[in-house]
């Protein structure tokens, strides 16, 4: 039998905590905890906002560049912090990615957000929308260089497609355009590598205006102001640097 320890805690919010385990040679999971906290009904949400990351995991099963969920009953049982094991049900555990967070990353291959690109373009042929890609810190540098995505749990799985998936697919691409734009501007980065992308020239729709202007800032009131917490994730690369050094392209031969 396995034994895990939490080793240190990713991320915390309104609607609970983002862990890391450790365990037998050093093996990790990433461990979410929907508890909630002071805001009402947000242990109902938090579990409803997990229940979302798993759902569109099982989707991307198999996908190159996206955890995948895990079943191990000691790892969610193992106590957290506070030394009490999480509720039953209220935990999500998917596979520990080696990697560094965008904002951190001191170097990127060439074709890096060609490759995102990619790999965003593959969850929407699944039919999975991230949602959640303005976030730097939910792209991942893995340790070949290739990029990767976590948190999930604003994701939105669209069988079907749609208006709605149509919409929210476009914000997407949008996102990962405007991280490439960013990191390639005046002269950051090879000319190329920003002349590309889905999401070029695609506007912010009205929704995207009306969160960024009125629901983000109540949010950001409600979460860090009232109930005291952080996010966790809303690191990014100041724009006075550093910017990566920019290394040889990794090639798309192993990124599906």
């Amino acid at each position: 039998m396995k034994a895990w320890q939490v080793e240190r805690v990713l991320k915390r919010d309104a609607f609970g905590r983002v862990e890391v385990l450790v365990g037998d040679g050093d093996r990790r999971l990433t461990r979410r905890v929907a508890c909630g906290g002071r805001l009402p009904f947000s242990g109902v949400l938090a579990r409803f906002f997990a229940s979302r990351e798993q759902r569109a995991l099982a989707r991307l099963e198999g996908l190159e560049g996206v955890p995948r969920g895990v079943v191990d009953e000691v790892a969610a049982a193992t106590p957290g912090e506070d030394g009490r094991a999480p509720e039953r049900g209220h935990v999500f555990l998917r596979e520990w990615i080696e990697g560094v967070a965008l904002p951190r990353a001191t170097e990127l291959p060439a074709d890096f957000f060609d490759l995102l690109d990619d790999l965003v373009g593959e969850l929407h042929a699944r039919g999975v929308c991230h949602n959640d890609l303005h976030k730097e810190p939910n792209v991942l540098v893995s340790l070949d260089g290739r990029p990767a995505l976590i948190d999930f749990q604003l994701a939105s799985v669209h069988p079907g497609g749609g208006a709605i998936f149509r919409s929210r697919s476009s914000e997407d691409d949008r996102h990962v355009h405007k991280h490439r734009s960013r990191y390639t501007c005046e002269g950051r980065g090879p000319a190329e590598a920003g002349e590309r992308g889905r999401g070029r020239g695609k506007k912010r729709r009205p929704l995207s205006f009306v969160w960024r202007r009125l629901g983000k800032p109540l949010y950001l009131l409600v979460t860090r102001g009232l109930l005291k917490t952080r996010d966790g994730a809303e690191e990014f690369r100041p724009s006075a640097g550093p910017w990566p050094v920019w290394t040889e392209a990794v090639g798309r031969e192993a990124s599906n």
